[in-house]
């Protein structure tokens, strides 16, 4: 495997370091970045995503073949855009988990092995950490006291950052997740997959006002989400409906998700008196959620950072990002760790995550 890259040192006047590969296959997305400490060199994406498009959604045997084929073509070309050399390399880092683990298993073990073979240290990243902290990368910021929203077609949570490594998940989804809601509502409306793209260029058209849509949870004492029911209501309103509605009911349905997100977040801000709220995940790109999380934060005399839009959806960048604090931290291996498609983040029982956390910190009051 090592043959196929060139063999070097590193040019200290060029190079600062530590140099980290990065690699992501943890579902659709075939990814390999290079950095030079927080300085991105490359980065490099293969999607899926017309491949899949026929299915209507993710196939997981598909998926994993696909990035058998693609992550070693990829990896070389991430090298090569960075000028960097393969011995010049100091870590090693790809996704662990969570996500399908026949995809996850692709990354993770070349990863591992090209680790071993260069004899460097090898860091496995938990996706959704990385998903959390991508909004301090490029930034003149590093990680702090923040509530973190992190929503996605896979994930939806809130999550108390005070620093790397030291996260609370306040709340999350019970069922769907607020990207995997607008993939099932543009199946009903007849549009294709991904269907957040869809519904998102498509919502300016419609009157966001026009259909009265239920905010679930809203009311709660708890900072837990639940999209199913948008979704069901969607799905027995479409029957009643007659002419030219696709773009209303696509507007109508993005806004009721974006408030549910919005004021869950601002809410949980409020309560626990954080100045600063981070929004990342594949739904962070969202035209209409960067717009009102904005002025929900202005109003609220409140800090916000939103991803790039280029770091939302998945990508290696994020994972070598998170790498870099960690091989800083202690530039140890963790070869010994399998992939975990079930991997966690801090306290992960959204159920009971927000009521514990107000129990044990602060009286009960509802902000929302």
């Amino acid at each position: 495997m090592l043959s196929r890259w060139s063999e070097g040192h590193r040019d200290e006047g060029r190079l600062s370091g530590p140099i980290v590969l990065s690699i992501e296959t943890s579902c659709d997305e075939t990814a390999a970045s290079v950095l030079d400490g927080s300085r991105l060199l490359s980065s490099c994406i293969s999607s899926q995503t017309l491949i899949h498009r026929r299915f209507g959604g993710v196939v997981p045997e598909v998926a994993s073949r696909n990035h058998l084929s693609k992550v070693e073509p990829l990896v070389t070309e991430a090298l090569e855009k960075a000028h960097v050399k393969v011995q010049q390399i100091d870590c090693v880092a790809a996704t662990r988990g969570p996500g399908l683990l026949t995809s996850l298993l692709v990354g993770y073990s070349f990863g591992k092995g090209l680790a071993i073979g260069l004899n460097r240290p090898f860091i496995g990243v938990n996706h959704i950490e990385a998903h959390l902290l991508s909004p301090f990368f490029r930034t003149e910021y590093r990680p702090e006291r923040s509530i973190g929203l992190v929503v996605s077609g896979g994930h939806t949570l809130l999550v108390l950052v005070d620093g790397v490594g030291k996260y609370q998940v306040l709340g999350g989804t019970v069922d769907d997740a607020a990207g995997e809601a607008f993939d099932k509502v543009a199946k009903l409306l007849g549009l294709p997959y991904p269907g957040g793209p869809q519904i998102d260029a498509l919502a300016p058209k419609g009157d966001p006002g026009r259909y009265d849509l239920p905010r679930p949870m809203v009311g709660r004492q708890d900072f837990n989400f639940s999209f199913s029911g948008i979704k069901t209501a969607v799905r027995y309103l479409l029957p009643k409906l007659e002419g030219d509605y696709v773009a209303d009911v696509a507007a109508s349905f993005q806004e009721a998700v974006v408030d549910v997100l919005v004021r869950k977040t601002i809410a949980a801000a409020a309560e626990l008196g954080v100045g600063l709220i981070t929004v990342s995940g594949g739904v962070s790109c969202n035209s209409r959620l960067r717009q009102k999380i904005g002025e929900a934060v202005e109003r609220a005399g409140k800090r916000v950072l939103l991803a790039q839009p280029a770091l939302t959806t998945d990508n290696a960048a994020m994972i070598g990002y998170v790498a870099i604090h960690r091989f800083r931290e202690n530039p140890g291996t963790d070869l010994a760790l399998d992939a975990d498609p079930n991997l966690t983040l801090g306290n992960t029982d959204v159920l009971t995550a927000s009521l514990a956390m107000r129990e044990n910190n602060r009286p009960k009051r509802s902000v929302i």
